[in-house]
C-alpha cells in the first residue's frame, strides 16, 4: 500500500517507515504538502536501477575498446 507522510516522519518515526520500506513498499514524504522525496529498501531501489547499471556496463565496456572520445554537443547533436 503506498504511504505518503510529512517529512518530519523520518526523523520522528523513522522505525514505522523502516518497516514499511522493508516490506516492498515505496514512502513518498511532503513537505509543506507537496512531494518531496521517497525512501526505498535498498532491494526495490536495485531492482529498479539495475537496467541502468547494465547500460552503464556496456557503455563502460564500448569505451574501454577505442580511443575515440565525442563532445557533449557531438553525443547530443545528433539527437535532436
Amino acid at each position: 500500500m503506498m504511504q505518503i507522510r510529512p517529512v518530519s516522519d523520518l526523523r520522528n518515526k523513522f522505525t514505522d517507515i523502516e518497516k514499511c520500506v522493508q516490506g516492498g513498499d515505496p514512502v513518498f514524504l511532503t513537505k509543506n504538502g507537496y512531494g518531496s522525496m521517497v525512501v526505498l529498501s535498498l532491494e526495490l531501489y536495485s531492482k529498479l536501477a539495475k537496467r541502468e547499471e547494465y547500460i552503464m556496463d556496456i557503455a563502460d565496456s564500448a569505451a574501454e575498446s577505442t580511443e575515440v572520445r565525442l563532445s557533449h554537443e557531438e553525443v547530443f547533436g545528433r539527437q535532436r
